[in-house]
């Protein structure tokens, strides 16, 4: 019988995860990890760690599984929050699942749960892994959810064949009502449990008020660009690829002061809610920051130009291939269905490999094109490759 440590995290979907790789003969073994303490900037109402805990609890015994905990808060700590910081001091924003999905529960989980020597260790994404042979030696897709609100590959981006070798996806051809519903009939704590949401094992919180853990705030500009403003023109009519995939760099001359803020890196793309400005006719998008000058600059309507480009830029250092073998080369180019956020519908898009990196070209004009976040290309159901956009 082959041995299998799952995630258990106190939701519904590794709740339903574990069940299942019971029912199909797996010995199964529940495996929670405690990844986060702090409570700074947690929004009233958020579920702590030691709820979390409690139903992961409930359901191994449920389901009567043996059920450990692992500490893993050092190198969450260190591998993932610690980045975030960096990140947003820099002005970028980073996906915090993505990264935590690549170095905590594909890597030190992996190395955590090796003491119970499984031969797999499984999770609740809605994703599905399928083995094929290339060369003669195995490969593994990594293949979208079956429910498509609730495809969850974008998530695991970033994993490596390494990593998917030993990962399983159980309910990846499972909707998430049908989900629902098998714990309901089981009798699972979790049934009917709110899905996780904000950051990954942190929760949803004041992300200015996390974050000023680290980034002090300090009084700044926000300067209103209008709609017509030169520079939407020339780079839409471009032909060059670097133009195409750099944001519009904007001065305080190109608009007008319409009020304060706190620090420019406590904002993001296309953010709406923090402006606290008021009085004008539609309302206001924050189209770009720049942390030097501490200057956040705005447009009106959620249809300003300044919100949408054509493409990106991924630096080559940044460029990583689940399918290794399917590497375009230099000077090679290639259309591919890319989303750069998670529930975004897939946009179709040339990319382009040059020596510096990659250029995304996307037929039609994105929205909230955001330094920090990945890009990940799809060929099908199926995600080729992934980068973090510059």
């Amino acid at each position: 019988m082959k041995r299998v440590v799952v995630g258990l995290s106190g939701g519904v979907d590794s709740s339903v995860a574990a069940y299942a790789l019971k029912q199909q003969g797996y010995d199964v073994i529940g495996l929670f990890m405690k990844n986060w303490h702090d409570t700074t900037g947690l929004l009233k109402g958020d579920c702590p760690f030691d709820e979390d805990f409690d139903f992961a609890r409930m359901v191994a015994r449920k389901l009567q599984i043996p059920f450990e905990m692992v500490d893993l808060s050092e190198e969450y700590r260190r591998r993932v929050v610690d980045y975030m910081f960096s990140e947003y001091s820099q002005g970028r924003t980073p996906n915090p699942d993505v990264l935590c999905n690549r170095e905590i529960k594909f890597d030190e989980f992996i190395k955590a749960s090796q003491v119970f020597n499984p031969d797999f260790v499984a999770t609740g994404h809605y994703c599905r892994k399928e083995e094929i042979a290339v060369d003669g030696k195995p490969m593994y897709r990594l293949l979208a959810g079956r429910d498509a609100n609730k495809d969850q590959s974008y998530f695991l981006c970033q994993l490596s064949q390494q990593q998917l070798s030993k990962a399983l996806f159980p309910i990846g051809d499972v909707v998430k009502s049908e989900v629902r519903r098998i714990a309901g009939e089981l009798g699972l704590a979790t049934a009917q449990r709110k899905d996780s949401q904000g950051i990954c094992f942190v929760g949803k919180v004041d992300l200015p008020v996390f974050l000023q853990q680290k980034l002090k705030a300090k009084q700044g500009s926000i300067i209103e660009i209008p709609q017509n403003f030169p520079g939407y023109s020339l780079q839409q009519e471009s032909s060059s690829l670097a133009q195409l995939a750099a944001p519009v760099v904007y001065k305080p001359m190109d608009g007008k002061l319409v009020g304060q803020h706190k620090g420019a890196y406590f904002y993001t793309i296309g953010q709406r809610k923090g402006l606290n400005v008021g009085g004008t006719a539609e309302p206001l998008f924050v189209i770009a920051i720049d942390v030097e000058k501490n200057i956040v600059y705005v447009g009106q309507g959620q249809d300003h130009a300044g919100l949408y480009r054509r493409g990106l830029f991924i630096a080559r250092n940044h460029i990583h291939w689940v399918r290794p073998d399917l590497e375009m080369t230099i000077g090679q180019k290639e259309d591919f269905l890319v989303r750069i956020r998670y529930r975004q519908p897939l946009q179709r898009a040339t990319l382009h490999r040059n020596e510096d990196g990659m250029y995304i070209i996307f037929e039609n004009p994105q929205r909230g094109i955001t330094a920090g976040q990945f890009a990940a290309w799809y060929k099908g159901e199926e995600l080729i490759g992934s980068g973090v956009i510059d």
